[in-house]
């Protein structure tokens, strides 16, 4: 079943260690079959606090972005973060039809 990791930093505390990160991790989640739908900062808040930065990427499943999480290519552009952000991630399966 189709599932959905959703990444929102909820705090950014050092802009280049975030660069990096971006720059590592796009490209091993779309390596481990992730495709991303949206990115980037809130456009609206209609309810609660905002996180500062939300992407949501599409996986053929759970099991798949769980494994995109822990792959090699992905862990380092974590390393490369560090304590550069704060944020929270989630994966959810797709409503089925």
């Amino acid at each position: 079943m189709t599932a959905y990791w959703i990444n929102t930093f909820t705090a950014i505390h050092d802009e280049t260690k975030l660069a990096r990160y971006v720059e590592l991790a796009g490209p091993a989640i779309r390596a481990a079959g992730g495709v991303f739908l949206a990115r980037g900062n809130p456009v609206h808040v209609l309810e609660g606090s905002a996180g500062l930065r939300t992407a949501v990427i599409r996986f053929e499943s759970a099991e798949a972005a769980v494994a995109a999480y822990h792959s090699p290519a992905y862990q380092a552009a974590v390393a490369a973060l560090g304590d550069g952000a704060e944020r929270d991630i989630r994966v959810v399966d797709a409503v089925a039809d």
